[in-house]
Protein backbone atom coordinates (compact mmCIF):
# COMPACT_ATOMS: atom_id res chain seq x y z
CA UNK A 1 0.00 0.00 0.00
CA UNK A 2 2.87 2.36 0.79
CA UNK A 3 4.41 1.93 -2.68
CA UNK A 4 1.15 3.04 -4.39
CA UNK A 5 1.27 6.48 -2.77
CA UNK A 6 2.73 9.24 -4.95
CA UNK A 7 4.97 11.27 -2.66
CA UNK A 8 6.55 14.74 -2.85
CA UNK A 9 10.33 15.11 -3.01
CA UNK A 10 10.51 16.63 0.47
CA UNK A 11 8.02 17.37 3.23
CA UNK A 12 7.53 18.30 6.86
CA UNK A 13 3.89 17.33 7.02
CA UNK A 14 4.21 15.91 10.54
CA UNK A 15 4.20 19.51 11.81
CA UNK A 16 0.87 20.14 10.07
CA UNK A 17 -0.52 17.20 12.04
CA UNK A 18 0.99 18.71 15.19
CA UNK A 19 -0.83 21.94 14.32
CA UNK A 20 -4.15 20.08 14.18
CA UNK A 21 -3.47 18.64 17.63
CA UNK A 22 -2.62 22.13 18.89
CA UNK A 23 -5.97 23.53 17.75
CA UNK A 24 -7.93 20.57 19.12
CA UNK A 25 -6.31 21.14 22.52
CA UNK A 26 -6.96 24.87 22.29
CA UNK A 27 -10.66 24.27 21.59
CA UNK A 28 -10.94 21.81 24.48
CA UNK A 29 -9.52 24.36 26.92
CA UNK A 30 -11.74 27.14 25.65
CA UNK A 31 -14.80 24.90 26.11
CA UNK A 32 -13.90 23.91 29.67
CA UNK A 33 -12.69 27.40 30.63
CA UNK A 34 -15.94 29.28 29.99
CA UNK A 35 -17.55 28.11 33.23
CA UNK A 36 -14.46 28.94 35.30
CA UNK A 37 -14.30 32.47 33.89
CA UNK A 38 -18.03 33.17 34.33
CA UNK A 39 -18.31 31.39 37.69
CA UNK A 40 -18.51 34.47 39.92
CA UNK A 41 -21.01 36.08 37.55
CA UNK A 42 -23.18 32.96 37.38
CA UNK A 43 -22.97 32.56 41.15
CA UNK A 44 -25.13 35.66 41.39
CA UNK A 45 -27.44 34.67 38.53
CA UNK A 46 -28.02 30.95 39.18
CA UNK A 47 -27.18 30.98 42.88
CA UNK A 48 -24.50 28.58 44.10
CA UNK A 49 -21.63 28.60 46.58
CA UNK A 50 -18.05 27.32 46.43
CA UNK A 51 -19.12 23.89 47.65
CA UNK A 52 -21.67 23.46 44.84
CA UNK A 53 -19.17 24.80 42.31
CA UNK A 54 -16.73 22.18 43.58
CA UNK A 55 -19.35 19.51 42.88
CA UNK A 56 -19.76 20.78 39.32
CA UNK A 57 -16.05 20.75 38.55
CA UNK A 58 -15.72 17.36 40.28
CA UNK A 59 -18.46 16.04 37.96
CA UNK A 60 -16.30 17.11 35.01
CA UNK A 61 -13.26 15.40 36.53
CA UNK A 62 -15.12 12.19 37.37
CA UNK A 63 -16.40 11.91 33.80
CA UNK A 64 -12.90 12.74 32.59
CA UNK A 65 -11.52 9.82 34.62
CA UNK A 66 -14.09 7.40 33.21
CA UNK A 67 -13.66 8.75 29.70
CA UNK A 68 -9.86 8.61 29.75
CA UNK A 69 -9.78 4.92 30.55
CA UNK A 70 -12.29 4.10 27.82
CA UNK A 71 -10.98 6.65 25.31
CA UNK A 72 -7.41 5.39 25.51
CA UNK A 73 -8.51 1.85 24.73
CA UNK A 74 -10.91 2.93 21.98
CA UNK A 75 -8.21 5.09 20.41
CA UNK A 76 -5.92 2.06 20.19
CA UNK A 77 -8.72 0.00 18.64
CA UNK A 78 -10.40 2.52 16.32
CA UNK A 79 -7.34 4.53 15.38
CA UNK A 80 -6.83 8.22 16.00
CA UNK A 81 -8.78 9.48 12.97
CA UNK A 82 -12.10 7.89 13.94
CA UNK A 83 -11.67 8.19 17.71
CA UNK A 84 -10.87 11.89 17.55
CA UNK A 85 -13.79 12.59 15.22
CA UNK A 86 -16.30 10.86 17.50
CA UNK A 87 -14.90 12.58 20.58
CA UNK A 88 -14.99 16.14 19.30
CA UNK A 89 -18.59 15.76 18.14
CA UNK A 90 -19.56 14.61 21.65
CA UNK A 91 -17.65 17.29 23.52
CA UNK A 92 -18.72 20.12 21.20
CA UNK A 93 -22.37 19.28 21.78
CA UNK A 94 -21.73 18.94 25.51
CA UNK A 95 -19.90 22.31 25.57
CA UNK A 96 -23.06 24.01 24.30
CA UNK A 97 -25.42 22.40 26.83
CA UNK A 98 -24.49 24.64 29.81
CA UNK A 99 -26.24 27.33 27.82
CA UNK A 100 -29.50 25.53 28.63
CA UNK A 101 -28.72 24.89 32.32
CA UNK A 102 -30.94 26.45 34.99
CA UNK A 103 -29.50 25.11 38.27
CA UNK A 104 -26.26 23.80 39.82
CA UNK A 105 -27.50 20.26 39.11
CA UNK A 106 -28.06 20.85 35.39
CA UNK A 107 -24.71 22.62 35.14
CA UNK A 108 -23.13 19.59 36.78
CA UNK A 109 -24.77 17.23 34.28
CA UNK A 110 -23.55 19.36 31.38
CA UNK A 111 -20.01 19.41 32.78
CA UNK A 112 -20.11 15.63 33.23
CA UNK A 113 -20.75 15.06 29.52
CA UNK A 114 -18.16 17.66 28.57
CA UNK A 115 -15.56 15.78 30.61
CA UNK A 116 -16.60 12.50 29.03
CA UNK A 117 -16.03 13.81 25.52
CA UNK A 118 -12.86 15.82 26.17
CA UNK A 119 -11.21 12.81 27.80
CA UNK A 120 -10.28 11.52 24.33
CA UNK A 121 -8.18 14.56 23.47
CA UNK A 122 -4.89 13.67 25.15
CA UNK A 123 -4.88 9.89 24.47
CA UNK A 124 -5.56 10.64 20.79
CA UNK A 125 -2.98 13.45 20.68
CA UNK A 126 -0.23 11.41 22.34
CA UNK A 127 -0.93 8.39 20.13
CA UNK A 128 -0.83 10.64 17.06
CA UNK A 129 2.54 12.05 18.14
CA UNK A 130 3.84 8.49 18.62
CA UNK A 131 2.66 7.61 15.09
CA UNK A 132 4.05 10.72 13.41
CA UNK A 133 7.28 11.57 15.27
CA UNK A 134 10.45 9.68 16.18
CA UNK A 135 11.28 9.46 19.89
CA UNK A 136 13.81 12.30 19.77
CA UNK A 137 11.16 14.78 18.56
CA UNK A 138 8.19 13.65 20.64
CA UNK A 139 8.68 15.84 23.71
CA UNK A 140 9.05 18.92 21.51
CA UNK A 141 5.98 18.02 19.45
CA UNK A 142 4.05 17.29 22.67
CA UNK A 143 5.10 20.64 24.11
CA UNK A 144 3.92 22.40 20.96
CA UNK A 145 0.48 20.83 20.83
CA UNK A 146 0.10 21.07 24.61
CA UNK A 147 0.71 24.81 24.39
CA UNK A 148 -2.76 24.88 22.86
CA UNK A 149 -4.05 24.43 26.41
CA UNK A 150 -2.31 27.66 27.41
CA UNK A 151 -3.50 29.61 24.39
CA UNK A 152 -7.00 28.22 24.87
CA UNK A 153 -7.00 29.45 28.45
CA UNK A 154 -5.73 32.82 27.16
CA UNK A 155 -8.52 33.03 24.58
CA UNK A 156 -11.17 32.64 27.29
CA UNK A 157 -10.61 35.96 29.16
CA UNK A 158 -10.34 37.79 25.82
CA UNK A 159 -13.30 36.28 23.97
CA UNK A 160 -15.78 35.31 26.69
CA UNK A 161 -16.45 38.87 27.97
CA UNK A 162 -17.25 39.90 24.37
CA UNK A 163 -19.55 36.92 23.88
CA UNK A 164 -21.14 37.55 27.26
CA UNK A 165 -22.02 41.15 26.48
CA UNK A 166 -23.02 40.39 22.87
CA UNK A 167 -25.05 37.19 23.33
CA UNK A 168 -25.47 36.71 27.07
CA UNK A 169 -23.93 33.97 29.15
CA UNK A 170 -25.99 31.26 27.43
CA UNK A 171 -24.81 32.40 24.02
CA UNK A 172 -21.18 32.33 25.19
CA UNK A 173 -21.40 28.57 25.87
CA UNK A 174 -23.10 27.88 22.52
CA UNK A 175 -20.66 29.98 20.48
CA UNK A 176 -17.54 28.38 21.93
CA UNK A 177 -18.99 24.87 21.57
CA UNK A 178 -19.50 25.34 17.83
CA UNK A 179 -15.77 25.74 17.16
CA UNK A 180 -15.15 21.99 17.43
CA UNK A 181 -17.19 21.29 14.31
CA UNK A 182 -14.96 23.63 12.28
CA UNK A 183 -11.89 21.72 13.47
CA UNK A 184 -13.53 18.41 12.55
CA UNK A 185 -13.73 19.43 8.87
CA UNK A 186 -9.96 19.98 8.72
CA UNK A 187 -9.22 16.79 10.67
CA UNK A 188 -11.19 14.53 8.33
CA UNK A 189 -9.70 16.29 5.32
CA UNK A 190 -6.04 16.22 6.37
CA UNK A 191 -5.46 13.23 8.65
CA UNK A 192 -4.17 9.86 7.44
CA UNK A 193 -1.49 7.54 8.81
CA UNK A 194 2.02 8.54 7.67
CA UNK A 195 2.49 5.54 5.37
CA UNK A 196 -0.83 6.28 3.63
CA UNK A 197 -0.51 10.05 3.36
CA UNK A 198 0.31 11.48 -0.10
CA UNK A 199 1.82 14.64 1.43
CA UNK A 200 4.57 12.72 3.25
CA UNK A 201 7.86 12.33 1.40
CA UNK A 202 9.95 9.16 1.47
CA UNK A 203 12.62 10.91 3.57
CA UNK A 204 10.09 12.17 6.11
CA UNK A 205 8.51 8.71 6.33
CA UNK A 206 11.97 7.23 6.93
CA UNK A 207 12.55 9.76 9.74
CA UNK A 208 9.20 8.89 11.35
CA UNK A 209 10.14 5.19 11.17
CA UNK A 210 13.74 5.69 12.33
CA UNK A 211 13.20 4.18 15.79
CA UNK A 212 13.77 0.43 16.27
CA UNK A 213 10.89 -1.84 15.18
CA UNK A 214 8.28 -2.40 17.86
CA UNK A 215 5.27 -4.54 18.59
CA UNK A 216 2.20 -3.73 16.47
CA UNK A 217 -0.38 -6.08 18.00
CA UNK A 218 -2.83 -4.83 20.63
CA UNK A 219 -1.75 -5.07 24.27
CA UNK A 220 -4.54 -6.03 26.70
CA UNK A 221 -5.13 -4.09 29.90
CA UNK A 222 -4.34 -7.22 31.90
CA UNK A 223 -0.71 -6.88 30.78
CA UNK A 224 -0.50 -3.12 31.28
CA UNK A 225 -1.97 -2.64 34.76
CA UNK A 226 0.62 -4.71 36.72
CA UNK A 227 3.63 -3.01 35.10
CA UNK A 228 5.75 -0.56 37.09
CA UNK A 229 6.16 1.53 33.93
CA UNK A 230 2.40 2.03 33.69
CA UNK A 231 2.27 3.23 37.27
CA UNK A 232 5.26 5.51 36.82
CA UNK A 233 3.20 7.50 34.34
CA UNK A 234 0.03 7.17 36.41
CA UNK A 235 1.75 8.53 39.53
CA UNK A 236 3.12 11.51 37.59
CA UNK A 237 -0.43 12.32 36.49
CA UNK A 238 -2.11 11.60 39.83
CA UNK A 239 0.01 14.09 41.75
CA UNK A 240 0.36 16.89 39.22
CA UNK A 241 -2.82 16.98 37.10
CA UNK A 242 -4.92 18.18 40.08
CA UNK A 243 -2.67 21.23 40.34
CA UNK A 244 -3.44 22.29 36.78
CA UNK A 245 -7.16 21.74 37.33
CA UNK A 246 -6.96 23.84 40.48
CA UNK A 247 -5.49 26.73 38.49
CA UNK A 248 -7.97 26.28 35.64
CA UNK A 249 -11.15 26.15 37.70
CA UNK A 250 -10.24 28.15 40.84
CA UNK A 251 -7.66 30.79 39.90
CA UNK A 252 -10.21 33.20 38.34
CA UNK A 253 -12.33 32.92 41.49
CA UNK A 254 -9.31 33.37 43.79
CA UNK A 255 -8.17 36.50 41.92
CA UNK A 256 -11.67 37.99 41.89
CA UNK A 257 -12.23 37.32 45.61
CA UNK A 258 -8.80 38.31 46.89
CA UNK A 259 -8.41 41.52 44.89
CA UNK A 260 -12.12 42.36 44.50
CA UNK A 261 -12.09 42.38 40.69
CA UNK A 262 -15.11 42.39 38.38
CA UNK A 263 -15.54 40.21 35.26
CA UNK A 264 -13.66 42.47 32.85
CA UNK A 265 -10.82 43.28 35.25
CA UNK A 266 -9.87 39.63 35.81
CA UNK A 267 -8.94 39.24 32.13
CA UNK A 268 -5.45 40.80 32.26
CA UNK A 269 -4.01 38.76 35.18
CA UNK A 270 -5.50 35.49 33.91
CA UNK A 271 -4.25 36.21 30.41
CA UNK A 272 -0.76 36.91 31.75
CA UNK A 273 -0.36 33.69 33.74
CA UNK A 274 -1.42 31.59 30.77
CA UNK A 275 0.87 33.53 28.45
CA UNK A 276 3.73 32.59 30.77
CA UNK A 277 2.70 28.95 30.68
CA UNK A 278 3.07 28.90 26.87
CA UNK A 279 6.82 29.38 27.25
CA UNK A 280 7.02 26.49 29.70
CA UNK A 281 5.19 24.10 27.42
CA UNK A 282 7.40 24.74 24.40
CA UNK A 283 10.58 25.22 26.44
CA UNK A 284 10.17 22.03 28.45
CA UNK A 285 9.61 19.98 25.32
CA UNK A 286 12.50 21.65 23.52
CA UNK A 287 14.96 21.14 26.41
CA UNK A 288 14.62 17.36 26.71
CA UNK A 289 14.60 16.96 22.90
CA UNK A 290 17.76 19.09 22.68
CA UNK A 291 19.48 16.99 25.35
CA UNK A 292 18.65 13.80 23.45
CA UNK A 293 20.00 15.25 20.20
CA UNK A 294 23.24 16.04 22.05
CA UNK A 295 23.66 12.41 22.99
CA UNK A 296 22.05 12.27 26.43
CA UNK A 297 19.90 9.27 27.24
CA UNK A 298 16.11 9.56 27.22
CA UNK A 299 16.18 8.81 30.95
CA UNK A 300 18.56 11.67 31.74
CA UNK A 301 16.91 14.14 29.35
CA UNK A 302 13.37 13.58 30.59
CA UNK A 303 14.16 13.49 34.31
CA UNK A 304 16.58 16.43 34.24
CA UNK A 305 13.94 18.56 32.56
CA UNK A 306 11.24 17.37 34.96
CA UNK A 307 13.49 18.15 37.95
CA UNK A 308 14.10 21.70 36.71
CA UNK A 309 10.35 22.16 36.31
CA UNK A 310 9.63 20.70 39.76
CA UNK A 311 12.06 23.17 41.35
CA UNK A 312 10.58 26.09 39.41
CA UNK A 313 7.16 25.35 40.90
CA UNK A 314 8.28 25.89 44.51
CA UNK A 315 7.87 29.72 44.60
CA UNK A 316 4.08 29.27 44.25
CA UNK A 317 4.12 28.41 47.97
CA UNK A 318 4.26 32.18 48.50
CA UNK A 319 1.01 32.76 46.54
CA UNK A 320 -1.43 32.85 49.51
CA UNK A 321 0.79 35.48 51.19
CA UNK A 322 0.99 37.72 48.10
CA UNK A 323 -0.98 40.92 48.70
CA UNK A 324 0.01 42.47 45.38
CA UNK A 325 -1.88 41.21 42.33
CA UNK A 326 1.14 41.16 40.03
CA UNK A 327 3.35 39.39 42.55
CA UNK A 328 0.68 36.67 42.61
CA UNK A 329 0.62 36.65 38.81
CA UNK A 330 4.43 36.26 38.73
CA UNK A 331 4.65 33.26 41.06
CA UNK A 332 1.58 31.51 39.64
CA UNK A 333 2.71 32.24 36.07
CA UNK A 334 6.10 30.66 36.79
CA UNK A 335 4.40 27.64 38.39
CA UNK A 336 2.06 27.18 35.44
CA UNK A 337 4.93 27.47 32.97
CA UNK A 338 6.84 24.85 34.96
CA UNK A 339 3.78 22.60 35.03
CA UNK A 340 3.51 22.71 31.26
CA UNK A 341 7.20 21.95 30.86
CA UNK A 342 6.71 19.03 33.23
CA UNK A 343 3.66 17.82 31.32
CA UNK A 344 5.40 17.97 27.95
CA UNK A 345 7.87 15.41 29.28
CA UNK A 346 5.46 13.38 31.40
CA UNK A 347 3.25 12.88 28.34
CA UNK A 348 6.15 11.38 26.41
CA UNK A 349 6.72 8.65 29.01
CA UNK A 350 4.11 6.26 27.53
CA UNK A 351 5.73 6.45 24.09
CA UNK A 352 9.20 6.11 25.68
CA UNK A 353 8.17 3.02 27.66
CA UNK A 354 5.59 1.29 25.44
CA UNK A 355 5.04 0.43 21.76
CA UNK A 356 2.67 2.63 19.73
CA UNK A 357 -0.03 -0.04 19.90
CA UNK A 358 -0.27 0.44 23.68
CA UNK A 359 0.29 4.20 23.99
CA UNK A 360 -3.39 5.17 23.92
CA UNK A 361 -4.26 2.65 26.61
CA UNK A 362 -1.40 3.72 28.90
CA UNK A 363 -2.25 7.40 28.43
CA UNK A 364 -5.84 6.55 29.31
CA UNK A 365 -4.82 4.70 32.48
CA UNK A 366 -2.51 7.49 33.60
CA UNK A 367 -5.01 10.15 32.64
CA UNK A 368 -7.65 8.36 34.69
CA UNK A 369 -5.31 8.47 37.70
CA UNK A 370 -4.78 12.19 37.13
CA UNK A 371 -8.52 12.81 36.86
CA UNK A 372 -9.17 10.86 40.08
CA UNK A 373 -6.66 13.13 41.78
CA UNK A 374 -8.48 16.04 40.16
CA UNK A 375 -11.83 14.92 41.61
CA UNK A 376 -10.28 14.86 45.08
CA UNK A 377 -8.81 18.33 44.49
CA UNK A 378 -12.09 19.81 43.26
CA UNK A 379 -14.13 18.39 46.13
CA UNK A 380 -11.53 19.51 48.65
CA UNK A 381 -11.30 22.97 47.10
CA UNK A 382 -15.07 23.35 47.30
CA UNK A 383 -14.87 23.12 51.08
CA UNK A 384 -11.41 24.57 51.79
CA UNK A 385 -11.86 27.67 49.61
CA UNK A 386 -14.71 28.82 51.86
CA UNK A 387 -12.09 29.55 54.54
CA UNK A 388 -8.58 29.64 53.03
CA UNK A 389 -6.61 28.68 49.91
CA UNK A 390 -3.39 27.97 51.83
CA UNK A 391 -3.53 24.12 51.80
CA UNK A 392 -4.34 24.14 48.07
CA UNK A 393 -1.24 26.19 47.25
CA UNK A 394 0.91 24.07 49.60
CA UNK A 395 -0.05 20.96 47.65
CA UNK A 396 0.50 22.77 44.35
CA UNK A 397 4.04 23.71 45.29
CA UNK A 398 5.19 20.31 46.54
CA UNK A 399 3.44 17.75 44.34
CA UNK A 400 6.01 17.69 41.52
CA UNK A 401 9.06 16.74 43.57
CA UNK A 402 7.07 13.96 45.25
CA UNK A 403 5.85 12.70 41.88
CA UNK A 404 9.33 12.74 40.32
CA UNK A 405 10.79 10.79 43.24
CA UNK A 406 8.15 8.07 42.82
CA UNK A 407 8.59 7.99 39.02
CA UNK A 408 12.33 7.46 39.49
CA UNK A 409 11.70 4.73 42.05
CA UNK A 410 9.33 2.86 39.71
CA UNK A 411 11.41 3.33 36.54
CA UNK A 412 15.03 4.23 37.38
CA UNK A 413 16.27 3.92 33.78
CA UNK A 414 13.07 4.54 31.74
CA UNK A 415 13.67 1.29 29.93
CA UNK A 416 10.87 -0.03 27.67
CA UNK A 417 8.39 -2.23 29.50
CA UNK A 418 8.74 -5.98 29.04
CA UNK A 419 5.57 -7.25 27.37
CA UNK A 420 4.61 -10.85 26.70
Amino acid sequence: MTSAVVRPATSRFRWVICGLLFFATLIAYVDRGVLAFLEKTLEGIIGWDSRQYGYMTAAFQAAYAIGLLCAGRLTDRLGTRKAFAYAIVLWSIAAMTPGMAVSPLTFGVAMFFLGLGEAANFPACIKTVAEWFPARERAYATGLFNSGSNLGAMVVPVVVPFLYYAFGWRGAFVATGCSGFVWLIFWLWLYRKPAEHPMVSASELALIRSDPPERTTSVPWAQLFPLRETWAFAVAKFFTDPVWWFYLFWLPRYVAETFHLTLGKTSAPILTVYAASCFGSVGGGWLSSALIKRGKSINMARKTTMLICALAVIPVLYAPYAHNLWVLVAVVGLAMAAHQGWSANAFTLPSDLFPRSAVGSVVGIGGMAGAIGGVAMQLSAGYIARYTYLPLFLFSGSAYLVALAIVHLLSPKLRPAKLD
